[in-house]
């Protein structure tokens, strides 16, 4: 008869325990979401009680699109634009889309739904939206540009069905199309539980055109916190009856114009300005200290959902991760005479960052750069002057490369910052 000894004992407790923790390893999901249209200022003088439900599990954050003022990196504060600056976590200068037309994407810098289907095959994703150019074009469904990528649970395109959404002076229809995209996308959530989602909301916008600053403005955002409010059901649904842990943001592509809050698409501060609500947990020192981006959410989604990214991708991104450890933000760049001085600051004391330089920018037509490493340094430094006598050029592509994320800065030939 087997006699069991205490090593084997304790060999059967160690295994019972890592069987045990791996059933209970909860399955992660996520889920943006984009209202269109929204500044800061009218988002935080409303009443939003789904918003603000959902802010007390992680946090609201305010936040900013366009880029870096006056830089290479300067990002119209236009609809798609917004859209692909959160897919891609890369500014305009990279992934090529200045407005709705979206005439010419570079899908050279993979969108957060390639990234992670590069990885995970075999997982779901999904795209609820007003537009059908979202899926088409920004993510790229089908498109041998993204591999082929695969949407795999949609609903879009009724703003292209005039009979069942006829369209109207009041824009009225497309409310009722928003309505329909979250029927289906909290539907979907409760039976299918695609892994990654995109659900994107319009009205806002619509009225915020129409009538700027103004009561049926105010109305379409809360009607709009009650949207948002069913897909939080959903998700609520899923994680009490299943084995699933699920990370939301939702956000919005641009702000508004100060004198009427019907235009954007420029720089001005209340065009730039934007938000963030998230159940997101562990909001890092960059999230609560620092000015985070739509470029961020991204990078944030990656880690939770334990999307390796590769180094060729990784040194494109804009965007910092808004939870977990971050080892450096705000990176600048400037060439003097020679040498590029390059700054950071510290996130993470003790630390040491490298710093990569190329002279080329060959991703753009798919290509790999050649990076030359130029040293290591003390991150708590917060700059170094590396010397590129030796590759002398007009433009450069920077790298501070951290434990824990990387950052990149451009130096082109108009604009040395």
């Amino acid at each position: 008869m087997f006699k069991i000894t205490k090593v084997s004992a304790l060999i059967l407790w160690c295994l019972f325990w890592a069987v045990s923790s791996f059933a209970q390893q909860k399955v992660k999901k996520a889920l943006f979401i984009i209202a269109d249209g929204i500044p800061a200022d009218v988002i935080e003088k409303l009443p939003t009680p789904n918003l603000n439900a959902i802010a007390k599990q992680g946090k609201y954050l305010r936040a900013h699109v366009g880029g870096d003022k006056d830089a290479y990196n300067q990002t119209p504060t236009i609809s798609a634009v917004g859209y692909n600056s959160l897919l891609t976590a890369t500014w305009f200068n990279k992934h090529n889309v200045p407005d709705n037309d979206i005439k010419n994407p570079n899908y050279n810098y993979p969108t957060i739904f390639r990234l992670f289907k590069d990885q995970y095959p075999n997982k779901k994703i999904a795209v609820f939206s007003s537009w059908l150019d979202n899926r088409t074009k920004l993510v790229g469904d089908g498109l041998a540009a993204t591999n082929n990528l695969h949407v795999d649970y949609h609903a879009d395109g009724f703003e292209l069905d005039t009979i069942n959404f006829k369209h109207d002076d009041e824009s009225a229809y497309m409310h009722r199309i928003d309505e329909m995209v979250i029927d289906e996308a909290a539907a979907t959530i409760k039976k299918n539980a695609p892994d990654l989602s995109w659900v994107y909301l319009e009205y806002t916008d619509d009225m915020g055109h129409r009538y700027g600053d103004s009561p049926q403005y105010y109305a379409a955002i809360q009607m709009m916190d009650k949207q948002v409010g069913r897909i939080w059901d959903a998700i609520q649904y899923r994680q009490k009856n299943f084995n699933e842990e699920w990370e939301i943001f939702i956000t919005t592509d641009h702000g508004r114009d100060e004198r009427t809050g019907k235009g954007h698409g420029g720089q001005s501060t209340r065009q730039r300005s934007t938000w963030m609500v998230t159940n997101a947990k562990g909001l890092n020192s960059y999230a609560r200290y620092y000015y985070p981006g739509i470029v961020d959410i991204a990078p944030t989604i990656a880690r939770f959902m334990n999307i390796t990214i590769p180094v060729r991708y990784k040194r494109e991104i804009d965007g910092t991760p808004l939870t977990g450890p971050v080892s450096v933000a705000e990176a600048k760049a400037n060439l003097v005479q020679g040498n590029i001085d390059v700054s950071w600051k510290a996130l993470n004391k003790g630390e040491k960052v490298k710093i990569w330089v190329t002279a080329a920018n060959n991703v753009k037509e798919g290509k790999p750069d050649t990076y030359k490493f130029l040293g290591e340094y003390p991150a708590d430094a917060e700059h170094a002057l590396v010397s590129v006598k030796d590759m002398p050029s007009n433009f450069y592509k920077v790298v501070i490369e951290g434990q824990y994320n990387t950052l990149n800065r451009w130096i082109t030939p108009e604009v040395k910052k």
